[in-house]
């Protein structure tokens, strides 16, 4: 019985990994893609938080394949500007949609 226990976790564990790989391949992207998807985003709403008009809290940001992505309402196109010029100095930014809105 302890072996048909063994067979069954190993069994499970591997069809879990081809799951998670298949994942990967489905949506193009690979786990380093992801984190530095993830480090580009967090660079990038560091960068925006640095700027004292604008407010991360306000604002959505989302990265795939370096390609950051801008949504969310500030209050002037000025704002629409800087955020995605503050977007654009962060390394490993290819480019920048901006989606930003007046409010």
């Amino acid at each position: 019985m302890k072996q048909f226990g063994c067979t069954a976790t190993l069994l499970a564990a591997l069809v879990l990994g081809l799951a998670t790989v298949s994942g990967c391949a489905a949506t193009g992207s690979s786990t380093g893609q992801a984190i530095d998807d993830a480090a580009i985003t967090t660079g990038v709403k560091a960068a925006i938080n640095g700027n004292p008009k604008l407010s991360v809290s306000e604002l959505d940001v989302d990265t795939e394949r370096g390609v950051v992505q801008l949504s969310g309402f500030v209050s002037s196109a000025d704002d629409v500007a800087a955020a995605a010029n503050a977007a654009r100095t962060v390394r490993g930014v290819k480019s920048v949609r901006n989606d930003l809105r007046l409010r």
